[in-house]
């Protein structure tokens, strides 16, 4: 089953019978007084926020795009930032499953083997929740939900030697704390957000369209296009575009807070490392691009989140640090990635499944503790490999 398409790894390719959510989109129950909403899978983040503020509720955390189907999105482990609150996965209370006989299981937090008597079932639930489409299709999720809130974002550039300075923090004294680090210039941009009892002060909407579309797509467009037919200007560009960030501060509804327009196509690279080691992986990587002459337009994401107790979650037993690498679509990637991935690894990274990386089952399964367990219980529910697929193979083995 695929889901919108928006995973760089092929997660969803197949030679074979391709399935797309285009006809399971409804929200099919909503609970307040429970705090619980069920969704079909291929009903896309944006329509589910939505539906959920109109009714006076919320996720309590997501990531910071809301264009995939919601079951793509935590098959995948899709996260944002936080210090209490961890990825969407983490707020999953149930999900139907179509196994590969066909029957259909809930599983739930209450029933953690939605009736199953396999081996292994009991791990269902933890395990499916970050399933990477292995165990089956999932065609509903339950998730649990908040009321509805807002946040106040402030944003604010601050120089490298700041943040990493003050980076325990910041990332301790905010409920989501992130930043973007510009190469060949010591600028970065943080972001703040902090729960408000208000009132709104949305951003006008003639500075929402100068700050999210104009100046961070269609201007960031721009230089990408010129700094891919004239490399040598990417530092100049950089330094000036983090000079020439400003600060605002605004209160809105958390979906709109924490989801952004991304209309420039990159390729990116995504890794999970101990939060306890994110400065020091960071001054490695910083100096690793000063050294080398690779000319990266693209500003470095960094983020975090609790741990937690799902099998092939990324957070899985520790607080983690995320930092994301990204290059113009045209652009070459390959050198970058490689020696950025080798310091992720160093420590133990894991990548994120819907990202590019290098990984394979025998480095995975030195890296998550209940790897083992999760193949075993792939092999007694899809023995024949239905769901089976190169990337499949890779990354969990034959």
């Amino acid at each position: 089953m695929t889901g919108s398409g928006h995973s760089f790894t092929p997660t969803a390719v197949s030679d074979g019978v391709l399935l797309r959510p285009g006809g399971l989109t409804a929200i099919r129950s909503v609970d307040a007084a429970a705090g619980t909403v069920t969704v079909e899978a291929g009903c896309p983040l944006s329509v589910l926020n939505a539906e959920l503020l109109a009714r006076g509720l919320s996720l309590a955390n997501m990531g910071d795009i809301q264009v995939q189907t919601v079951a793509g999105a935590t098959q995948t482990g899709t996260h944002g930032t936080g210090r209490d609150v961890g990825g969407m996965a983490a707020q999953i209370a149930g999900l139907e499953l179509v196994l590969a006989d066909g029957c259909i299981v809930n599983c739930s937090v209450d029933s953690p083997s939605g009736g199953l008597s396999l081996p292994g079932a009991t791990g269902l639930f933890d395990a499916a929740r970050v399933g990477l489409g292995a165990l089956g299709i999932v065609t509903a999720v339950t998730f649990s939900v908040v009321p509805a809130f807002l946040l106040e974002a402030r944003e604010e550039p601050m120089t490298w030697s700041r943040v990493i300075s003050e980076l325990d923090e910041l990332t301790s004294d905010n409920e989501h704390f992130e930043f973007y680090w510009f190469p060949y210039s010591e600028g970065c941009l943080t972001k703040r957000n902090n729960r408000s009892d208000g009132p709104a002060r949305p951003v006008p909407r003639w500075r929402y369209w100068l700050d999210d579309e104009f100046l961070t797509n269609t201007v960031f467009n721009a230089t990408n296009q010129l700094g891919r037919r004239v490399p040598a200007v990417i530092p100049t560009v950089n330094s000036l575009a983090a000079r020439a960030l400003g600060s605002r501060t605004y209160i809105d509804a958390a979906y709109r807070v924490f989801t952004s327009p991304r209309r420039v196509r990159f390729k990116e690279q995504e890794y999970a490392v101990p939060r306890a080691a994110l400065s020091d992986v960071l001054a490695e990587v910083k100096a690793v691009i000063q050294r080398r002459d690779w000319r990266i337009s693209f500003p470095i994401e960094v983020r975090v989140t609790p741990s937690d107790n799902l099998w092939l979650s990324t957070a899985y037993g520790r607080d983690s640090a995320y930092i994301a690498f990204h290059v113009f679509h045209p652009s070459p990637h390959e050198a970058y990635f490689t020696e950025v991935e080798a310091i992720m690894t160093a420590v133990g990274g894991r990548p994120h499944w819907g990202k590019m990386h290098t990984r394979d089952a025998e480095y995975l399964a030195r890296g998550y503790p209940k790897f083992g367990d999760f193949v075993a219980l792939r092999n007694a529910v899809d023995p024949d490999r239905r769901f089976g697929n190169p990337y499949l193979t890779q990354v969990l083995g034959s």
